[in-house]
């Protein structure tokens, strides 16, 4: 069976869970050159304004500089800037009071490295989740094409539309915050389900 590859993501969306939850062995690319405008250092969640970014900002390398060497910038109180959209946009959900602690702490903490941040945010996600998926740091860049791999690196990507059914997507509808203004959102951050049906997620992610 063929490994499912994936980049990092900061606060994954819906399909990237569903992609882990349902692989047994899946291997995190370390070593590509890093993508801007991607879920990497990016996630979206529905807000009073409809669907915002929250992007991670990061320091300036030069051109081929890799994932596992990309270093957030704090030039800008980012970390303060996206707790507060996610107060805002989360706190009269279901579930925001049972679980901002598991998450709060990450715009608190400083990290060095995105790989990292990325990599703590996920442990917590799949713990809450209960997924038991293995995931390991990639040795060394994997080129495309490679059969040994399932590779959705650049296919999970804000600027690419999907399909329901193909590369774990799935657009299933579920109470949102806004839904009496917006027309059902799919494929946001993690959080967004999470906050708004609980344990419940785990049924749209196996």
């Amino acid at each position: 069976m063929a490994k499912l590859l994936l980049s990092t993501a900061y606060m994954p969306n819906l399909q990237y869970i569903r992609a882990i939850a349902q692989n047994k062995e899946v291997f995190c690319e370390q070593y590509e050159s890093f993508s801007k405008q991607t879920y990497r250092n990016r996630c979206q969640i529905l807000a009073a304004s409809g669907v915002i970014n929250l992007t991670i900002p990061i320091v300036k390398a030069n051109s081929k500089h890799i994932t596992r060497d990309t270093k957030i910038s704090y030039a800008e109180n980012w970390q303060s800037n996206h707790w507060h959209s996610i107060i805002s946009a989360y706190n009269s959900s279901p579930f925001f009071e049972y679980f901002r602690d598991y998450f709060e702490k990450f715009y608190t903490k400083r990290y060095t490295f995105l790989i990292d941040y990325n990599n703590e945010i996920l442990e917590i996600l799949l713990k809450i989740l209960e997924i038991k998926t293995k995931i390991y740091p990639t040795k060394d860049y994997i080129f495309e094409g490679d059969d040994n791999y399932v590779d959705l690196r650049n296919v999970i990507n804000p600027k690419k539309s999907q399909i329901d059914g193909i590369n774990y997507y799935y657009s299933a509808p579920y109470p949102q915050v806004f839904d009496s203004k917006y027309r059902f959102c799919p494929n946001l951050s993690i959080i967004d389900i999470l906050f708004n049906i609980g344990f419940e997620t785990r049924e749209y992610v196996f």
